[in-house]
């Protein structure tokens, strides 16, 4: 299957996937709004993540994904199996050890995590409980990750892409008799929530293990020893978790500070959410896909190939990021307030969040560029030099944040990630450029700048169209009207933005189709 069908096939489940996270958050909307508990059911849900992100994304999407490819390229099956066993032996032993842990000091930690919370009493316990539900879900999600990581190398996207459906589906099913019930019970509804997120954790996990082992290729579990392969799997993913340790720290000091200021955690969550449904699709999917695939050139010593990759992904990256980007921001508001506002979710909570969705969508191509990026240091097993960049940005980013909160409160540190952001990109692209990895020609160049020119002109016809049409997608007016109106102006700004890439030659359709139906 070609790179570019891969990309369609994670970014396609991806986009089932944050579909059914919008009706998840919209119900999260209507039951939690953006009070203490929602702020308290937010932060529990991000603390697991951090560690998720640590253990699971960082080592074994960075540090195992070269090795087990290259064992599978120039010793088969069986080796790479007993690789994957032996390494996936030391990431369950930390699992253990870091989930009871966690569970015993939990409220120490919560001071740590959340300390604006401290003087709120019931807010603070609450948070604690959720966190204690829901820190397992990091085991879950971790092996699922782990799992997920052969099948990508492996080739087979699907059940890896589509385990979050599972989440999100047991989460609505959790929520739709909160509606009825619990709606002035939010304190309640949150810990039910935090139920159902373990379930739909535990039900992402099988769904994973039946895929490989459809694939006969679960590694089986032995006691964690050190070999000279593990050796090196931990000088490579030593850098690679400090890497991911370095961005957690950056979300960790994030929620810090906004635990200083009320509702500040769910607004930024909510436009987290949505800038999330771009980054995911495009993003996660080619930094998915183009991983395993680099790792397999260059370790085949197909240099000329290994380019070629990334030249393609690049401009994927760029041709679906810059629209998606400026939609979010010439219509923040408007898409907040048809998906989010109604319940206990009102029109400040609406305005609110789409200044900090606009913040975050500035660097939205950037999130995506460092998505490129990276996998042309990780596929050679250079885990430091992202390392100190991501050091880097992080210094910048927390700098940023404590400067412009005072003043701007959310939407400072919305920004401050963002600014961070491009700085990480444009490090990554100048360093693999001097290098000699990475270099554009004056005809990429050319497609880039059109992309981008494009996009702006794209975004200020939906800017100018949204306000014409603000009072169809008010709350006075029926859901399938706001729906209906916000669904008219996406296919509108499509259908600009793809015909003008076509003429102009930025990206003929004709070849993006070709490439798409390529299997190989």
């Amino acid at each position: 299957m070609s790179l570019y069908r891969n990309f369609l096939s994670v970014g396609g489940l991806t986009l089932v996937s944050r579909v059914a996270g919008f009706a998840r958050d919209a119900l999260m909307a209507a039951v939690l709004g953006t009070g203490p508990a929602a702020d308290a059911f937010f932060a529990a849900f991000r603390f697991p993540n951090l560690f998720r992100r640590l253990f699971a994304e960082g080592a074994f999407n960075t540090a195992f994904v070269p090795m087990f490819s290259g064992a599978l390229e120039k010793q088969g099956p069986d080796e790479a199996r007993d690789l994957a066993a032996r390494i996936m032996s030391w990431l369950v032993a930390m699992l253990v050890v870091v989930t009871i842990l966690a569970e015993i000091f939990m409220p120490q930690l919560m001071v740590a995590f959340v300390p604006g919370f401290v003087d709120d009493k019931d807010k603070f316990d609450l948070t604690v409980l959720l966190t204690r539900i829901m820190f397992p879900y990091l085991a879950c999600m971790s092996l699922m990750a782990a799992y997920g990581a052969i099948l990508n190398s492996l080739g087979r996207f699907f059940a890896a892409a589509f385990a979050p459906v599972i989440l999100n589906i047991v989460n609505i099913a959790a929520m739709i008799p909160l509606v009825t019930f619990w709606v002035q019970d939010p304190a309640g509804a949150a810990v039910w929530v935090g139920v159902a997120t373990m379930f739909g954790g535990l039900a992402q996990l099988w769904l994973v293990w039946a895929a490989i082992k459809r694939a006969d290729f679960v590694p089986g579990f032995r006691l964690p020893r050190f070999d000279p392969e593990v050796r090196r799997f931990w000088v490579l993913a030593i850098p690679a978790i400090l890497t991911g340790g370095i961005t957690q720290i950056n979300i960790f000091v994030g929620t810090i500070i906004a635990s200083g200021a009320d509702n500040a955690i769910s607004i930024l969550n909510y436009a987290d959410r949505l800038y999330q449904l771009p980054l995911g699709i495009i993003g996660i999917a080619i930094g998915t896909v183009l991983l395993p695939e680099l790792s397999r050139h260059l370790k085949g010593g197909r240099d000329t190939e290994a380019r070629a990759t990334q030249d393609q992904s690049l401009l994927i990256a760029m041709l679906l990021s810059m629209p998606a980007a400026t939609a979010l921001i010439a219509m923040a508001e408007p898409i907040v307030r048809v998906l989010f506002e109604r319940g206990a979710f009102d029109a400040v909570a609406s305005y609110q969040t789409a200044q900090a969705l606009i913040a975050f969508s500035t660097g939205l191509p950037a999130y995506v560029l460092i998505r490129v990026l990276q996998p042309g240091y990780f596929a050679r097993e250079d885990t430091i030099t992202p390392t100190i960049f991501a050091g880097i940005s992080v210094v910048a980013n927390i700098g940023l944040s404590l400067l412009l909160f005072p003043t701007y409160l959310h939407v400072g540190i919305a920004l401050a990630t963002s600014i961070s952001a491009w700085l990480n990109a444009i490090m990554l692209a100048a360093f693999l450029a001097r290098r000699g990895h990475f270099a554009l020609t004056w005809a990429e160049w050319r497609k880039h700048g059109l992309i981008i020119a494009i996009s702006v002109i794209m975004g200020g016809a939906l800017y100018l169209l949204a306000a014409r049409g603000a009072r169809h997608m008010a709350t006075t007016a029926p859901i399938w009207e706001q729906v209906g109106v916000l669904g008219l102006l996406v296919g509108f700004g499509m259908v600009v933005y793809f015909t003008l890439v076509h003429i102009t030659g930025a990206q003929p359709m004709g070849a993006l189709l070709r490439r798409l139906r390529r299997r190989g």
